[in-house]
């Protein structure tokens, strides 16, 4: 399947398809590539109504189909790094027909999930974790003496992950059967960057490897099954360190099969059948295309990683018309460095998500990705940081994770002017737990020499960006969500906010109301509902996380009867818990109530779906800072 017009060629319900591995092992050799075609056709249609991660997926097809077909799950283990690609490895393991659900409230999960099924033995939504935890279930294996099959799949840019060299440094330690597959497609969400890039591609584009390619065939076909295979062995390891003593991955002791076309599903199944009777630590690479069988996917794999709802055939997604935050935040940056020579820009392999692209095209000299690299991300910014420059390090709220030791120890202790903007704080919607930006509030606000903000919508953002370009007396952090605000376009003139100062946007004597960032909009909700019903609200749109605007918040709490926060957060460690902890150490013992996200990890579904289940509502806010104005009015007292 060449392009969208051949999804119609042949009906869908005409080729195989099956509901366990059990059926995919029986089907003829002959029939994999009709069950490959039929996989992608489902794949089109159904993550056209629901979106998700189809170019990855469109990529791993024949190799989910190999693995499957050799090995025996859930008895042998598959780890997927990220596991974004394991749609395919779903739909093989009895999941088939739900995964028209994918990324639904209450259906597929769009990340393989543990408790999701038996064959998933392994969850994950970042890079870099596949390898590390599959030797580790190897080693498990090991000391329990048992004899299952550990395969980790992994692709090109996890190898600019740190975690995937730390664990490579001890596979050949550790055990002597493992099976590491490198899915090199170039890409992960854009083209892929660095020395590791450069590497795999001049192994794909040697003329003796190419040599080697050729005949990869005709070598499993000889070698496969028979009992001469030390022989082998011995033949293939003089011609190999003849021609290439450097190899990357034989230096780690691993034996290096490859690279082989990662979409013939013949000579996948014949290789796997070779590999599973090896007694050393293999590494088999593989050349694979993203979005292949998709015309629009391969055209354009940055967009098809992982997108919403599309068109089927011209492979078009629904414009909202509204500007996302990273978008602005793309395009706002980039005409501050225009005028500030001292501006960078830095990501960790996600200049698409960050909306640095758009900064990318009109600063191009001083924009960075680093690769799948978030620690070497916040150290790089701090080498920009000494040298005088004013260092972007722009990174999920969730991703921001792995770097926190440099906040501390790098970027903190030192107080440079490192300026952290962490996107998709807050929840993710469909994209579910793993990348959930929580956390955040909680892991920054109690570090030393950071200032923190969020802004209630769109303008307030671009001053707060602005006002972090002109800030330098150290570290700060801003944190904002997926898509689009409000609405509210920016000045053509941003200003500059006063540090720690909020904006109080009415008084009142009964209830005092702070919605800090895009929760601002449920604050107004409830101060009208409050307000209908006749009370006396103060609202107040917060803006600083850290510092607070104490000042702002003790004259409230003193004339006001309860306080009510809402935050895009969970609720322990959060702007709320900020608030209760300074009252509390003032003395002042005016009652907080707070509405937030549970102590729990919240699962995956529409963002509107998850507010109404948990709480995250203006309603809720109502009833709960109710319950502390009982008496002041007749409509209090009846409710």
């Amino acid at each position: 399947m060449e392009n969208s017009s051949e999804l119609s060629e042949i009906p869908t319900e005409d080729l195989p398809k099956v509901d366990s591995p059990d059926d995919l092992k029986n089907l003829p050799l002959e029939d994999l590539p009709l069950l490959a075609e039929n996989i992608r056709r489902t794949l089109i249609g159904c993550l056209s109504k629901t979106g998700g991660h189809l170019g990855p997926n469109l990529g791993v097809v024949e190799l989910s189909i190999a693995l499957h077909r050799i090995f025996n799950t859930p008895d042998d283990k598959f780890v997927f790094d990220v596991s974004h690609q394991g749609y395919v490895h779903k739909m093989l393991t009895g999941r088939w027909d739900q995964i028209h659900t994918i990324r639904q409230y209450e259906g597929l999960n769009g990340f393989l999930l543990r408790t999701e099924s038996d064959h998933d033995c392994y969850g994950a939504g970042h890079a870099g974790t596949a390898v590390s935890a599959a030797l580790g279930m190897a080693a498990a294996r090991d000391l329990k003496e048992d004899d299952d099959h550990v395969v980790a799949v992994a692709g090109d840019a996890a190898f600019t992950c740190g975690p995937t060299f730390e664990a490579l440094n001890n596979i050949a330690t550790t055990t002597k059967k493992f099976i590491l597959v490198l899915n090199d497609n170039e890409w992960s969400i854009d083209r892929n960057v660095g020395a590791i890039a450069k590497y795999f591609h001049a192994l794909q584009t040697s003329s003796t490897y190419s040599h080697i390619h050729e005949k990869a065939r005709e070598f499993v076909e000889k070698i496969a099954g028979t009992t001469g295979l030390n022989l082998a062995h011995k033949v293939e390891r003089s011609a190999k360190n003849l021609l290439f003593p450097n190899v990357l991955f034989e230096k780690f002791g691993l034996r290096y099969y490859g690279p082989i076309d990662g979409h013939d599903v013949g000579l996948l199944v014949k290789t796997f059948e070779f590999l599973k009777e090896q007694d050393e630590p293999c590494i088999l690479h593989i050349i694979t295309e993203k979005g292949r069988g998709y015309e629009p996917a391969k055209a354009n794999p940055m967009k098809f990683h992982g997108l919403g709802p599309y068109k089927t055939e011209t492979g078009e997604t629904p414009s909202s018309g509204t500007p996302t935050y990273s978008t602005l935040y793309g395009q706002h940056l980039g005409k501050f460095a225009q005028a500030d020579k001292k501006i960078t820009a830095i990501t960790a392999a996600m200049p698409s998500g960050t909306g640095l692209v758009e900064y990318q095209k009109v600063v191009p000299e001083r924009y960075f990705d680093v690769g799948i690299a978030e620690e070497h991300a916040a150290l790089f910014a701090c080498g920009h940081a000494v040298q005088g420059l004013k260092p972007f390090l722009t990174i999920y709220s969730t991703f921001f994770q792995r770097a926190y030791d440099m906040a501390v120890h790098d970027i903190g202790i030192q107080n440079l002017p490192v300026r952290l903007c962490m996107d998709r704080a807050g929840l993710s919607g469909d994209d579910g737990p793993t990348h959930h930006g929580l956390f955040d509030i909680g892991y920054m606000r109690h570090v030393p020499n950071w200032i923190f903000m969020q802004a209630k919508d769109e303008d307030e953002f671009v001053d707060m960006l602005w006002t972090m370009a002109n800030y330098e007396d150290g570290p700060c952090a801003i944190r904002y969500p997926r898509g689009a605000g409000t609405g509210a376009e920016p000045k053509s003139e941003p200003k500059l906010l006063e540090i720690g100062k909020a904006e109080v946007v009415s008084e009142g004597t009964d209830v005092a109301i702070f919605g800090l960032g895009n929760l601002f909009e449920l604050a107004e909700e409830a101060a009208e509902t409050l307000k209908a019903e006749g009370y006396s609200v103060a609202l107040v749109n917060p803006r600083w996380i850290k510092p607070l605007d104490t000042d702002c918040i003790e004259k409230l709490a003193e004339e006001c009867d309860v306080v009510l926060t809402f935050e895009d957060h969970v609720l322990h460690n959060g702007f709320g818990c900020a608030i209760i902890e300074h009252l509390n150490d003032t003395g002042i013992k005016t009652p907080v109530v707070r509405v937030g996200w549970p102590d729990q990890f919240v699962e995956h579904g529409s963002v509107p779906i998850l507010r109404e289940k948990h709480g995250i509502t203006a309603a809720n806010g109502v009833e709960k800072a109710k319950k502390h104005l009982a008496g002041k009015n007749s409509e209090a007292v009846t409710a």
